[in-house]
């Protein structure tokens, strides 16, 4: 491992960095609310005229200055950016609900389309990572179930059996975001292959599921509270006897904790980032209502303890930051093991950092901190479902604890 850690910012990335702040804050910031209202206007999970408009005209943009598909971190494509160099765009992206797809780095895509690219077959990259690559289509991941803890992906039971050239999948997926999109057109699922005799971590795949697949049948929408996230979406889908070709199971049968892995890590600190931007733009909010409200004849920065709310989330923001980089450092060493607890913890600090952020923002703002009039609701909803995303606080935290242990105890934990 290189000792030499360098967290800092390079050169490209600077400049990388400079255009996307830019166009964030002259072109998406300023749309995003109106994309926002345009969910209420006719069929919620279809794009309006209104909607495509602003966002193909946005990624059009980008497109056209370069700034588009950062995240291919480690490849030949693209930019080639190191995950610490990346992760600096991925927090300047998490400052709006639009930023990361204008420049193509939304999640599912990105772990989807690096999944297509190490794995996927020369017919797969053709007809799903290139509109990928393009913004044409979206995708998304299935993992979890409704009825075992996924928490243990060692209990994802959907069935898929081989049958002649095919493979016949049955079972339920929930929180399968972005499912939802009217662009979604391709789905990476995680499903159980092996028997009672196989080893636990050897009896999972991954398969490729086109979403307009005889047999695939959309239940509903999962709200988090009380939101759809509509045309996005968190979909309860069905599997009823999904055919699909032998060649959509990628690398082969036993091998979907190892893509699993190496899918969740990058993504993962990409969430975390994003979370961190999210935390820079409610204190940014907080600020200047701080300054711009009175109450009792004082700006409300003067009153109560709102001068140590403001030290304190400044504070935080930066250790959640130092820690995501040190994390992306880790995982840029080649090590997936070693990086592992790294990556854990950040995924426990950034959501729970930027959560408490966001929400003395919105205790700042009153009554409407909780409103549509301000982007804290929404911010304050999203990253309260990241705390469960990829991974729940408990599981992140009992993988640290048993890295830690390992150093004082051969015991296994």
């Amino acid at each position: 491992m290189n000792t030499q850690m360098d967290l800092g910012m390079s050169e490209r990335v600077a400049d990388l960095r400079q255009k996307i702040t830019q166009m964030m804050e002259d072109e998406i910031t300023p749309l995003e609310g109106e994309y926002l209202a345009q969910v209420e206007v006719g069929d919620r999970w279809q794009h309006t005229k209104r909607q495509s408009e602003i966002l193909e005209g946005l990624k059009s943009k980008a497109k056209n200055q370069g700034l588009w598909n950062f995240w291919l971190t480690d490849s030949t494509k693209g930019f080639g950016l190191t995950t610490v160099e990346y992760a600096y765009l991925a927090e300047e992206m998490g400052k709006s609900h639009l930023g990361a797809e204008v420049f193509n780095c939304s999640a599912p895509d990105t772990g989807n389309m690096e999944v297509l690219e190490r794995y996927g077959l020369e017919e797969h990259k053709r007809q799903w990572l290139e509109p990928l690559l393009d913004g044409k289509i979206r995708s998304a991941y299935l993992m979890t179930e409704p009825d075992i803890a996924s928490s243990d992906a060692t209990n994802i039971s959907m069935s898929c059996v081989r049958d002649g050239d095919e493979y016949v999948l049955n079972g339920e997926k929930w929180w399968s975001t972005g499912a939802g999109d009217p662009r979604c057109r391709i789905y990476i699922v995680m499903v159980r292959t092996g028997d009672d005799e196989t080893p636990k971590h050897q009896c999972h795949s991954m398969v490729l599921v086109p979403a307009d697949n005889a047999g695939v049948k959309v239940l509903r929408p999962l709200q988090v509270y009380g939101m759809d996230d509509a045309p996005h979406g968190h979909m309860h889908i069905r599997f009823e006897d999904v055919r699909v070709p032998a060649s959509n199971l990628l690398l082969g049968e036993g091998r979907g904790f190892e893509i699993a892995q190496g899918r969740l890590g990058p993504g993962r600190i990409h969430h975390c980032m994003r979370a961190i931007g999210q935390a820079e733009r409610a204190l940014e909010l907080m600020c200047k209502r701080s300054l711009e409200r009175e109450a009792f004849g004082k700006p409300l920065a003067q009153l109560g303890a709102n001068y140590d709310i403001i030290a304190n989330a400044r504070m935080e923001i930066e250790m959640a930051r130092l820690l995501c980089l040190k994390a992306a450092w880790m995982m840029d060493q080649g090590d997936a093991r070693a990086a592992a607890p790294w990556i854990s913890q950040i995924k426990v600090i950034a959501p729970q950092v930027a959560l408490k952020v966001i929400d003395e923002a919105v205790q700042m703002h009153g009554g409407a901190g909780v409103s549509q009039d301000t982007p804290l609701a929404r911010m304050w909803q999203n990253v309260r479902t990241l705390r469960l995303a990829d991974g729940p606080d408990a599981v992140h935290r009992r993988q640290v604890a048993r890295s830690e242990l390992k150093k004082y105890t051969q015991r296994k934990m």
